[in-house]
Parts: C-alpha cells; sequence; structure tokens
C-alpha cells in the first residue's frame, strides 16, 4: 500500500496527482490540501488538520466527500502535517509520498523536511517530498542505485548530520570515492549522472537526496 499525502502550499507547485494514483493507493489531505486532492476528482480516505486556512465552501465539500475527518484545535503540539505522517506510519506502507509540501512558508517547509527523518523507516518503507521541479528523499547508511530521468538531471547530495562519512558516487559527472562530508557542505550539490544507472553509498550519517531541474 502507498500513502500520498497532500498538504496545503502553492498550488501551482503541486503536480498532476492523477498520474500518482493507483489501485494501491491511499490519500490524505492535510487542511486545504484535501481540497486540492478533490480538485482532481480523488477518493481522500482521511481529511485532517485544524483547517484554518480552507474557505466555509470548501469546508462543507471536504465534510462532504471525505471518508474519515480529523479535526484539531489550531492551538496543538505537533504541526498538521506531523499528524498526518504519524497516522500513516502507523498503517504499514511501503512508501509515503508527500505533494504540496513545498513553497510558501519557510518554517513549514523546514519542519516537513525534518519531519522526513524523523518518520521514514528504512528497514519498511521511505518518505519522500514531491513538487513541479523537485523531489527529495533521505537515505541512511548503505548503497543505493539511482536511475537517470531526464525530467529532474540534478542530484544533489546534502548532510543532515554532523557527517556523512564515505561517501562515493560512481556514474556521475563528478564522481567521490570514499568521501566525509561535514554538515553544511556545498561539495555535492548540482551533480548529473553521465549513464542510465549511478550508485551512492555511505557509511555513516543521514543524506538528503534532491533531483531537480531548472
Amino acid at each position: 500500500m502507498r500513502i500520498h499525502i497532500v498538504a496545503g502550499g502553492p498550488p501551482q507547485l503541486i503536480p498532476d496527482l492523477t498520474l500518482f494514483d493507483g489501485n494501491d493507493v491511499l490519500w490524505i489531505g492535510v487542511d486545504r490540501g484535501v481540497y486540492y486532492v478533490l480538485k482532481y476528482n480523488l477518493a481522500p480516505t482521511l481529511a485532517i488538520g485544524d483547517f484554518d486556512s480552507v474557505t466555509p465552501e470548501e469546508w462543507e465539500l471536504i465534510q462532504r466527500s471525505t471518508k474519515e475527518l480529523e479535526t484539531y484545535h489550531p492551538e496543538k503540539d505537533e504541526t498538521d502535517m506531523e499528524l498526518a505522517l504519524i497516522w500513516a506510519s502507523q498503517q504499514n506502507p511501503t512508501n509515503i509520498k508527500i505533494f504540496g509540501a513545498t513553497g510558501g512558508r519557510l518554517d513549514h517547509f523546514l519542519a516537513n523536511t525534518f519531519l522526513l527523518t524523523k518518520y521514514q523507516k528504512p528497514d519498511s518503507f521511505s518518505i519522500e517530498i514531491i513538487d513541479l521541479q523537485n523531489e527529495l528523499s533521505f537515505f541512511y547508511p548503505g548503497q543505493y542505485q539511482v536511475k537517470m530521468n531526464r525530467d529532474k538531471k540534478y542530484i544533489s547530495f546534502i548532510p543532515l548530520s554532523l557527517e556523512v562519512s564515505g561517501l562515493s558516487l560512481t556514474g556521475f559527472k563528478y564522481p567521490l570515492f570514499n568521501q566525509n562530508i561535514d554538515f553544511a557542505s556545498s561539495l555535492c550539490i548540482s551533480n548529473e549522472l553521465i549513464q542510465k544507472t549511478g550508485t551512492f553509498s555511505f557509511e555513516k550519517g543521514i543524506l538528503m537526496m534532491v533531483r531537480s531541474n531548472d
């Protein structure tokens, strides 16, 4: 089962959600994100949040069209996105994709990004954030394969721990071998694959990968 979460970020950054639908997909709308799900004629399994950013007309549609509705007061310890991730991570998914989590308020974007490191479970499921221009995901020590995608040809690796040790990149325009990368380093920004498939591996730390296009 795949779970797709749609937040209430700027709609112009959200790709066509119907391209990500399937028989094994559950859709979750976060706050105004459930309205975006409904606009694509998709059926949200769950609507969750304080819904302080929807109009009365949108709220009426959400109540009428959603299978399950969880409402919260705006004054709470978790963000709406974290509440959605808590629910999603308890459903034994194989993958979680998040849309509508970029653009707009920078504090929301950063919080959404770091939440992935809290709820991703490397042995059971991965989480990624997707918009029209970017795909963002996290990795823990190991070896991984990455395939060329001409729609998002740039690949950047950003350390989220104090250090990522033993990073190696093969099949890339700028290869690396057993390199230690400090937090906030820009060494691995804007790389590209030079063959259909490349690999990256590292021994310690948390690594964020961003695939993007201009």
